[in-house]
């Protein structure tokens, strides 16, 4: 095995020889690492923790550290996780807690992206995403071929049904049907212009007198998108500003928040 000299590897851990431990790595006892996994740097990886084959752990997640829970009293629970995944950056995954079966346990082929949280006693299936900042409370069920978007945090206890997408931003409190789509609703909307922000870069008052009046037509106006920037451009003595934002709802290719 490759272990960087930087690395931190606790003697009692069985690690598979085709293994590579990167700078700055702790491995403590009672982890088992199978063939080819690779912490690449700054990973921390504690026991009683058993990981399969062809895993990639980015720089500085944490790898089966004690559960936040109150309850926790230093019991020998477990961390179980399969083969080939990915687990990006500043990710935690806990162990279980001795009230909830003692083990948390993620299955083969899954994503967990960045700043992701897996709390004590989860299970996550095959073959799932989860995006950004997804944050698991204690003892949810993630099940197979599921999707949670970025920032979303699911309440504990809660099941994620088989190939079901969650939207980002969703919060979750309760389970999830298998096949569907899930998301909160948005209602996002512009309010007019950022005056206050923009007085403090400096834009005078004819500036700030063409985008407001630019925002009235767009926003405040009856005409839909289309008329409100045939309307603003039938008008003389534009300016760069509003030109600038014509140009930017013309080339928008989701549209735009109104």
């Amino acid at each position: 095995m490759t272990i960087h000299p930087t690395a931190i590897v606790d003697p009692s851990a069985k690690i598979h020889s085709t293994c590579k431990i990167g700078p700055y790595c702790t491995v403590g006892r009672d982890v088992e690492l199978s063939e080819n996994c690779n912490l690449v740097s700054h990973v921390v990886i504690e026991g009683p923790s058993k990981i399969g084959a062809n895993n990639r752990f980015f720089p500085f997640s944490s790898i089966g550290l004690a559960p936040q829970d109150l309850s926790f009293a230093g019991e020998p629970t477990r961390l179980e996780i399969g083969d080939h995944n990915q687990i990006r950056e500043f990710v935690t995954i806990n162990r279980g807690t001795v009230k909830g079966g003692g083990l948390t346990k993620i299955g083969s082929h899954v994503l967990v992206m960045a700043y992701t949280h897996i709390a004590h006693d989860c299970r996550v299936g095959d073959h799932v995403i989860l995006a950004n900042a997804a944050t698991l409370g204690g003892h949810v069920i993630v099940e197979d071929w599921a999707q949670v978007g970025a920032l979303c945090p699911i309440h504990h206890f809660v099941r994620i049904g088989t190939h079901a997408f969650v939207g980002g931003g969703t919060t979750i409190t309760q389970d999830v049907l298998p096949f569907s789509k899930t998301s909160a609703e948005r209602g996002t909307h512009a309010y007019g212009m950022n005056s206050v922000g923009l007085e403090r870069r400096g834009f005078s008052k004819e500036r700030l007198r063409k985008i407001h009046h630019a925002y009235k037509i767009l926003l405040a106006s009856k005409l839909n998108t289309t008329q409100a920037l045939e309307k603003l451009k039938s008008e003389a003595h534009l300016g760069e500003d509003v030109e600038m934002l014509i140009r930017f709802v013309e080339t928008s290719e989701r549209g735009v928040i109104k």
